[in-house]
């Protein structure tokens, strides 16, 4: 079972980044937090507004030694004109055309052959310590996702509303 404090599955799928499609594996990432975040389709609503949404976000991610990757189950040829049509992006599309991982994660909506709207957050170690998701007709905040993020990294208890620089519990 997918949950958090359990070990993230592994994926090793084709993907999307700066022109050249390769493969990707989670143990790419060990050593960094990755937020991995699921979303439907390619050309769609509310896709395009998460995505850009991530992707101005990236520098304090990287400020935050994480990583950040997308995966839906379109085709690694549709992420690439996909991402020409967004104006490029600043961090990988991966494609699980065969929807193996969305399975894995237990974010697979079996009878639309889509994915939730998930993100996860999976430490250095590759254990996840956050899982949120949604319906699909509505978008997930990139603010909570970096406030999660940052509060995770402080090793201690942080309560409701908390911010980076402000007290935590003790």
């Amino acid at each position: 079972m997918v949950r958090v404090g359990s070990k993230a599955p592994e994926f090793a799928l084709e993907g999307i980044f700066r022109d050249k499609i390769k493969r990707y594996q989670r143990r790419d990432f060990k050593g960094k937090w990755l937020v991995l975040f699921f979303y439907p389709l390619d050309f769609t609503f509310v896709c395009p507004t998460e995505v850009t949404g991530f992707n101005e976000r990236v520098s304090e991610l990287k400020k935050l030694n994480a990583d950040i990757v997308g995966i839906s189950v379109d085709s690694a040829y549709a992420h690439k004109k996909w991402v020409e049509e967004l104006g490029g992006l600043d961090f990988p599309l991966l494609s699980d055309f065969h929807k193996r991982t969305a399975r894995d994660y237990q974010v697979l909506i079996e009878d639309e052959g889509v994915a939730l709207r998930a993100t996860f957050i999976i430490n250095p170690e590759g254990i996840i310590k956050y899982i949120v998701e949604s319906d699909n007709d509505v978008g997930r905040s990139t603010d909570e996702t970096i406030r999660v993020l940052s509060a995770l990294q402080t090793g201690k208890l942080c309560p409701i509303n908390w911010k980076p620089g402000e007290a935590t519990l003790s």
